[in-house]
C-alpha cells in the first residue's frame, strides 16, 4: 500500500513494508524508512496512480 503522512507532505510517497499491530514501517521516497503508530496517525492512502 502507497500513503503519505499527512504532516509532513514532503516526505513524499510512501511504501508500507510492515504492520505489526498499531506499528506501521514505511519506506517514505524523501525520508527513508519510518515507524509510525497508527493509533496517533492517520495516513493518507494514496491512489496506484498518483504522484
Amino acid at each position: 500500500m502507497r500513503v503519505r503522512h499527512p504532516h509532513c507532505p514532503d516526505w513524499g510517497i510512501g511504501q508500507v513494508q510492515s504492520v505489526v499491530g498499531d506499528r506501521v514501517t514505511i519506506n517514505f521516497e524523501n525520508r527513508g524508512k519510518v515507524m509510525i503508530r497508527a493509533d496517533v496517525i492517520a495516513l493518507i492512502p494514496v491512489e496506484p496512480d498518483a504522484s
